[in-house]
């Protein structure tokens, strides 16, 4: 059900847009009103992951003493802290993609049999030494990272002031009360709030917040070149209107190259229109949102943006799947390819697949059990009558699929 601008209110939720197989790009989104209490939690779970992190944070702001030039060294800080876990996700994609012409091979043969494509395809997973699941653990350990990220970049005053949860809740609430500097994106309040205190309102909030806090939020320093980063962009003639352009144009950009990168390594995707689609919205929400919040936001989503090409450059560049492919093919003519230990993944799919097979087997015996008139001419007991029948049914599917035919045993006909 879509809501009206009346009916919502425009909260900080978490959505993905996929780059490649470990670039996540985070972005706001509104929420219906109500939601207080599940934003509320996602805060104190964001919290708890972005305490470590804002460490970091407070450490390079200490040293450079501007919050602008701190975000773009704790992005690249932060992005190479996980690049171990790009690679890994690239060589594990660029495997995949070389052995892709023998994936397709089998989707030829048995394409009609999905069962049996799953069981060649779990064959050539072990032949290859790969295990499908074996990308989704960098995914996993990165998750949380990035959500603790996202925390710090929008609370400078918990992280780099390092001020109480109830100092900051005091002074929200006088934030409120006083009108006009909060905006809409309750989660980037922090930022609206030293906004405000460098920019003639510290009056406010004087009298009711020591002087000692006061001057700790102002000594968050949010200029960059000459442009205060605090305030909201708007579509006024100043270069404030710069970053919510550029913010899309390179999230746009990026999003252009990825899918070319991933198109040329894993070939045309099952999704791929919703893939094209959602690669021409994001980056309109992108630009939306970035009038929504302070422009040091839309400053971040810029860098992070930039970062990210230049990662999936790096990472095609050196991890190739053509280069891959070949390193392959030189191990596995060296013999240094082995079978590895089946997964308990790969476990729990043969598993299911045996279940189907088994299922599929019963299905192949003739529900009728009277016997034809050949059949009585020729004296056949029933369990040869079954046997037999069984064993047609059997031919038929291998023919029609290109399966090996597999004799029938009395195990089959109990």
């Amino acid at each position: 059900m879509l809501l009206s601008v009346s009916q919502i209110k425009i909260r900080f939720v978490l959505i993905a847009e996929r780059r490649n197989d470990c670039e996540m790009r985070f972005l706001p989104l509104p929420l219906p009103a109500g939601a207080g209490i599940a934003a509320e939690r996602k805060n104190e779970f964001m919290g708890f992951l972005g305490t470590p992190l804002g460490w970091i944070m407070w450490a390079i702001y200490s040293v450079v003493g501007n919050f602008t030039v701190a975000l773009i060294l704790f992005t690249i800080v932060t992005k190479a802290l996980l690049f171990p876990l790009s690679i890994k996700q690239q060589k594990n994609t660029a495997r995949m993609a070389a052995f892709r012409p023998q994936q397709e091979a089998l989707m030829k043969k048995y394409g009609n049999n999905k069962q049996k494509y799953q069981e060649e395809l779990m064959k050539l997973y072990e032949q290859e030494g790969y295990n499908p699941m074996s990308g989704c653990l960098p995914m996993l350990i990165q998750f949380p990272i990035l959500f603790g990220l996202i925390d710090v970049i929008y609370k400078p005053l918990t992280h780099i002031a390092h001020l109480s949860a109830d100092t900051i809740a005091k002074m929200t609430e006088i934030a409120k009360e006083a009108g006009g500097i909060l905006g809409a994106n309750t989660y980037a309040q922090e930022i609206d709030i030293i906004n405000a205190l460098n920019s003639g309102k510290a009056s406010l909030f004087t009298g009711q917040i020591g002087a000692d806090i006061i001057a700790k939020a102002q000594h968050i320093d949010l200029n960059f070149l000459g442009i205060n980063l605090g305030e909201r962009p708007t579509w006024a003639f100043n270069l404030l209107v710069l970053i919510p352009i550029l913010s899309g144009v390179t999230s746009l950009l990026v999003s252009i190259y990825s899918m070319h990168v991933n198109k040329a390594t894993q070939g045309e995707q099952a999704g791929a229109g919703a893939m094209k689609g959602m690669m021409y919205i994001m980056p309109l929400f992108s630009v939306f949102f970035a009038f929504q919040v302070p422009a040091g936001v839309g400053f971040y989503w810029i860098v992070s943006n930039l970062l990210s090409g230049l990662q999936t450059f790096l990472l095609n560049k050196i991890w190739s799947p053509a280069k891959v492919a070949a390193k392959m093919e030189a191990d596995r003519a060296a013999g240094k390819i082995k079978k590895k230990k089946p997964s308990k993944f790969q476990e729990a799919m043969k598993a299911a697949q045996a279940q189907q097979a088994g299922q599929a087997q019963s299905k192949n015996v003739p529900v009728s059990t009277k016997p034809t008139e050949e059949e009585i001419a020729a004296g056949l007991s029933q369990k040869e009558i079954n046997r037999r029948r069984l064993a047609a049914a059997r031919k038929r599917d291998a023919e029609k699929y290109g399966e090996e035919y597999v004799e029938v045993t009395d195990e089959d006909l109990k």
